[in-house]
């Protein structure tokens, strides 16, 4: 059967269910069950014959959309947790390859913007650092510990502070998706312009290598998780700017729920990132083949969470009949 053909025959069906599904108590659990088989039927059809196109992602989302409805009431078993973190999630990054890489290229772009034009003006950290900083930075060099800003305010205080603090960059930074790609990506070149600038500045001063070690103890999760909460903002903004198939609405709560499914796994890595910086950077006295191997482990978990394991398990095989189930909860 022709794809025009197969759509025409059933758009009329699939719509119902889709109102249907956005407001399941106006019909009775065996009309749900009933439309679910069909659905599911309809969905194993267009992944067979018609596996790349839209109208298969259109059923694969709308049959979660009702599987999401009949188990509403379910209890949530502890189960969830894990199967979020091993299932739901290299689910939602493997869908999120692209915008996760356009990210990751704003971020890198605004780094070497903030290093080209560190090397170029001398007084670019002051207008992008402040003058407090900076003073405070080159007293410390003097002094010959340039890293003391790590060791300046008591641990437990430092920590609060600085995981409120990435917590609600976090949040800007999705939230900011609502002013479309454009706002999150400001907020990602901000901060990449910071570090580009900072990691120059230290380098003008003969400290490229104290200060990388130090600074990416911590940073390495911390800039990370800003490049994969950068996504779920695109995503955010994407989702009402590009509704695609669906209403602008249906496409926009989409997107949201996708994201925050991003967010709430970066926080705990935000968090940690929190607790390095206040507890462990300072100490520079540290060999540095230990702080270089934690920075490569940190760096190896995050490629390996959010880029090798979502392929690993969504990249074969993606048309499963399976799909479905963990695409929109």
């Amino acid at each position: 059967m022709k794809e025009i053909v197969f759509i025409r025959k059933n758009i009329d069906k699939w719509k119902e269910i889709e109102k249907s599904a956005d407001a399941p108590d106006s019909i009775t659990p065996d009309e749900m069950a009933s439309n679910y088989t069909e659905l599911m039927a309809d969905l194993s059809f267009a992944q067979t014959h018609y596996p790349d196109s839209k109208i298969t992602q259109y059923l694969n989302v709308l049959a979660s959309s009702v599987h999401n409805s009949i188990y509403r009431n379910k209890r949530e078993k502890w189960s969830r947790i894990k199967t979020f973190f091993t299932e739901e999630m290299p689910r939602t990054m493997y869908e999120s390859r692209p915008e996760l890489l356009a990210s990751f290229i704003i971020f890198a772009v605004s780094v070497a913007i903030g290093v080209i034009s560190t090397i170029g003006n001398p007084d670019f950290p002051r207008a992008i650092l402040g003058d407090y900083y900076v003073d405070m930075t080159l007293r410390n060099i003097e002094n010959g510990v340039p890293m003391d800003v790590y060791n300046s305010d008591e641990q437990a205080s430092m920590f609060v502070a600085i995981g409120f603090n990435n917590i609600w960059v976090d949040i800007l930074t999705f939230v900011m998706g609502l002013f479309t790609a454009l706002g999150t990506g400001l907020i990602i070149f901000i901060n990449g312009v910071m570090v580009g600038c900072f990691t120059t500045f230290f380098a003008q001063h003969s400290l490229f290598m104290e200060s990388s070690l130090s600074i990416w103890m911590h940073g390495t999760l911390e800039m990370s998780a800003m490049v994969v909460v950068g996504a779920a903002g695109i995503i955010l903004g994407n989702g009402w700017l590009f509704p695609g198939t669906y209403s602008r609405a249906r496409s926009f709560r989409m997107a949201a729920k996708r994201g925050l499914k991003i967010i709430i796994c970066v926080f705990p890595i935000t968090i940690t990132a929190a607790y390095i910086e206040s507890y462990i950077t300072r100490h520079d006295e540290i060999l540095n083949v230990i702080r270089g191997f934690f920075i490569l482990a940190c760096a190896a978990f995050i490629i390996w969470y959010f880029i090798i394991y979502p392929w690993m398990k969504c990249g074969r095989g993606k048309h499963s009949k399976q799909d479905f189930s963990v695409e929109e909860k």
